[in-house]
């Protein structure tokens, strides 16, 4: 008993230290560029029960980030609200919610992240009690460390977006889908069903697990073919259907059933996988219409009864298009084209991820080769590694445009989990071994910590840190936004710093200065040249990462790239530069 309360104390101790962490720096930061759409979208989401806006993520994790939010004071504006195929409105929306709210609105998004705590919570919990049940004690705390301690957790665990919300349900739901392959017991399908369906509404990611696990099922039944007999296949086949009918179910009820069962003709799409492929005639030939359509219209499936709400295929659809997107920036390693690269989430991974948990990685790894014992260690391999690989290959695949490492969050806990087994080298009687994976450990959290609570724009030590880091990458790796608040705060302690002049990335100011002026940052936009010698009248300014590369979106490309010239003297996070022109 005495033993078990001392696991149990060290468990709750690191969750305890996680949430310290994760709510200190829910404080620090403004709302990233999504965030604002997000909360708008769940506040729509609870009080018209209708699921448009942001309808390209599901809707779980913003509509509890939002309950309290329901019973705060706040002020609503949905002017801008308007619906078309294609339509995403909701970043006005989200901007006019900020103005509205003016600088109320720092409270109102820090109670929202707040209401996300659990997810990241239950998250590090699962990669404890899986890693646990799979190789012991140790082995638990190590996968619960590196969660806590992950600087991509952390960052992701402060916003109201859903990344950590569908990392955490999709391991939560893969765990129960390991536990009924083991024993394939009903109460474990009828888990197994329930998570699947909260892991669909979280993020459209997880769609891949109505293929993926019956997949992943059979892979498991052939390692261990000869054990299979026909009364277990035929019970394992309805349980797994049972399985995904319980999870389709959850997603259904989790929009209310607003669209459930629309006919496929009833649908405009416009991505070119799912909209029709006409043929326009213009003076240059012909080329491929982009007018919303539907390629089933004229086919038999067209009367077949679409078994997912509407709105979640339809933000399947437009989620495709800008995937399908070539005409988007990306950008890596100083380069600017117009879509991605393969490896991009894999060089990614490289330098945003810290150096120890490569370390830790690679000491799972050959534990897990150099202690190979039966078919059960092949069944590990299926149950934590086979998402990752299929996670990998979809995102990767996917190069009409490479921004955000986040997009393969959900391979982190499994990851975490796989890791876990590296501690059993402490019980080895291998000293080296030991002592590289505490190295390993402590390498990794205390860089992880260094540079908190700016954990987003963390870059390991090989990338040079956060200072080197937009060399590499940009984007929500290292600017979303989030670092407006510390603009704030730097020019409180600076009334010299005037005139001040700000060109900010994120949501807020697309639609005007207005936006980041009701936050308490009163700056004009900072003169706009694309010619690398000019040189802007003396003052101060402010410069996010994003344009300071030269980033297009939403500003003209290259128009503040001229800064690059001139040496920052402060910055505002790792984000945003400062700079004095003198005379």
């Amino acid at each position: 008993m005495e033993q078990f309360s001392h696991k149990k104390l060290i468990v709750i101790s690191l969750l305890l230290i996680h949430a310290v962490l994760v709510a200190y720096g829910a404080t620090r930061h403004s709302p990233n560029l999504n965030e604002p759409g997000h909360l708008v979208a769940g506040l729509s989401h609870w009080e018209y029960q209708r699921f448009e806006l942001y309808r390209v993520n599901p809707p779980f994790v913003r509509m509890i980030a939002t309950i309290p939010v329901c019973f705060m004071d706040i002020k609503t504006d949905w002017s801008h609200f308007h619906e078309r195929p294609g339509a995403r409105p909701v970043f006005k929306i989200g901007s006019d919610f900020v103005i509205a709210n003016g600088k109320d609105a720092y409270w109102i998004f820090t109670v929202a992240r707040w209401a996300c705590l659990p997810f990241t919570l239950l998250g590090g919990y699962f990669c404890y009690r899986w890693a646990e049940e799979l190789y012991g004690f140790l082995p638990g705390v190590l996968a619960l460390a590196c969660w806590c301690f992950s600087p991509n957790i952390l960052a992701h665990a402060q916003c109201i977006t859903p990344d950590c919300g569908a990392s955490t349900l999709g391991l939560v739901s893969g765990y129960y889908f390991w536990h009924w392959l083991k024993e394939s017991h009903l109460s474990d399908a009828g888990l197994a069903g329930l998570m699947l369906g909260f892991a669909l509404l979280s993020k459209g990611t997880w769609i891949i697990l109505f293929g993926l696990w019956p997949l992943m099922w059979g892979i498991w039944l052939f390692v261990d073919r000869k054990s299979v007999t026909s009364l277990l296949l035929r019970k394992q086949i309805g349980q797994l259907a049972i399985i995904l009918g319980i999870g389709l179910y959850i997603l259904n009820t989790g929009y209310f059933f607003e669209g459930s069962f629309t006919r496929l003709k009833e649908f405009q799409f416009v991505s070119q996988s799912l909209r029709a492929t006409e043929i326009d005639q213009g003076n240059d030939g012909a080329f491929s219409s982009n007018k919303p359509s539907n390629r089933f219209t004229d086919s038999w499936l067209s009367e077949i009864p679409v078994p997912v709400p509407r709105n979640y295929l339809l933000g399947i659809d437009i989620q495709k298009r800008d995937f399908e997107d070539f005409g988007r920036e990306s950008y890596l390693r100083g380069e600017f084209r117009d879509r991605g690269w393969w490896y991009y989430y894999l060089y990614a991974m490289g330098i945003k991820v810290p150096l120890g948990f490569g370390i830790i990685l690679i000491l799972a790894t050959f534990q897990a080769v150099l202690h190979w014992k039966n078919n059960e260690s092949i069944r590990n391999v299926i149950v934590l590694l086979v998402p990752v690989v299929v996670i990998f290959v979809l995102v990767s695949s996917q190069t009409g445009f490479s921004h955000h490492l986040r997009y393969v969050l959900p391979v982190f806990p499994f990851l975490f989990v796989w890791m876990g087994q590296s501690a059993e080298w402490l019980s080895h009687n291998t000293k080296l071994a030991g002592f590289t994976l505490l190295t390993g450990l402590v390498w990794a959290v205390a860089s992880s910590l260094y540079y908190f609570p700016h954990s987003l724009s963390y870059f390991n030590e090989i990338a040079g840190g956060p200072l080197n880091g937009p060399n590499h990458l940009i984007n929500s790796n290292i600017d979303w936004g989030q670092d407006l608040k510390y603009l704030k705060e730097w020019s409180e302690l600076h009334p010299e710093a005037r005139p001040l002049f700000v060109c900010y990335y994120g949501t807020l100011n697309y639609y005007g200065q207005s936006d980041i002026q009701a936050l308490g940052v009163d700056a004009p936009l900072p003169p706009i040249s694309q010619d690398r010698e000019f040189i802007p009248p003396p003052g101060w300014y402010a410069i996010s990462v994003n344009y300071l590369k030269g980033y297009g979106w939403k500003q003209p490309k290259n128009g503040f790239a001229y800064f690059q010239k001139f040496e920052p003297v402060a910055r505002a996070g790792y984000s945003i530069y400062i700079y004095h022109v003198e005379e």
